[in-house]
């Protein structure tokens, strides 16, 4: 996304990009290598470890079905959005300014250089650890860490079988999302236009972050500024705080004050002073 932005000369709305994969090769296509790994497309790395969760959360005793459950339909909201963002972004017509088309330029190497490393372990990182499930791959890390991990008591435990088929709607989930993305992105948007005016509701909610934002600042954010502003400031950082610092001044002040009205020059005030203090002492010894 980064490199995207820097060749956009930091615009992110993918509603003014599209048709940059020719422009932008490198960051595509590594792009595309980080989609297929978080979508969960065999065999990307984040396909094993995306089955891996979801199975581990179907076997466990806690939860089981309802956290597999929410994370298949995340995975399957994943995927989708994924292919959405690379179909604005590098397919369909082009929607960039007329002022950025001829600066459109592909990022230095020093962008490049570590998403092609990134797209690599994208690509190849998964086979360092493969799901038992799939025996029949080479897992790179297993033998290595064996000795490292202990054996957990309860672990959960299951049918390999099962982990196959929850494996293969997953992956199912993740190609459907796919294939739903490129229908409605990847030519002239009038599919998705078409669709978010019939879901009108579902749009706007999803348009405004389920208005997760508004919750927050009506829940969170004015009660708080209410608090700091009319409790925290004005009763007790005035009153108490500010009350207490002025304080020590005034009676700083009094007290420098008092003890300049001592020192006014004239003999007869030393002289009582002396006394007083003759006085005092006499009286505390004897």
């Amino acid at each position: 996304s980064g490199s995207v932005i820097h060749a956009m000369h930091h615009e992110q709305d993918m509603m003014r990009m599209g048709a940059l994969r020719k422009k932008l090769p490198i960051t595509y296509l590594t792009m595309m290598a980080g989609t297929l790994a978080i979508a969960g497309i065999p065999f990307f790395s984040g396909f094993f470890s995306k089955d891996e969760i979801l199975w581990k959360a179907f076997s466990s005793p806690l939860g089981g079905g309802v956290f597999w459950a929410l994370g298949f339909l995340t995975a399957g909201l994943t995927s989708f959005y994924m292919f959405r963002m690379m179909y604005l972004t590098f397919h369909g017509n082009s929607r960039v300014d007329s002022h950025l088309q001829s600066h459109l330029h592909e990022s230095p190497w020093s962008m490049t250089g570590p998403l092609m490393i990134l797209a690599v372990l994208s690509i190849f990182g998964g086979f360092f650890g493969v799901p038992h499930a799939l025996h029949f791959l080479p897992n790179g890390m297993e033998l290595y860490f064996h000795d490292f991990f202990a054996k957990l008591p309860g672990e959960a435990h299951g049918s390999v079988d099962t982990e196959i088929m929850l494996m293969i709607l997953s992956v199912v989930l993740a190609l459907f999302g796919w294939f739903w993305a490129r229908r409605m992105y990847s030519g002239s948007l009038e599919a998705a236009r078409r669709l978010s005016a019939s879901w009108r509701t579902l749009y706007d909610l999803s348009l405004n972050k389920w208005y997760v934002d508004e919750i927050y600042q009506a829940l969170i954010v004015t009660p708080g500024r209410l608090l700091s502003t009319h409790l925290l400031w004005q009763a007790f950082d005035k009153n108490v705080i500010d009350r207490s610092v002025n304080g020590s001044g005034v009676i700083s002040r009094g007290a420098g004050g008092l003890i300049r009205g001592l020192q006014d020059g004239v003999m007869q005030t030393y002289a009582l002073i002396f006394a007083i203090g003759t006085l005092t002492v006499i009286w505390y010894i004897f």
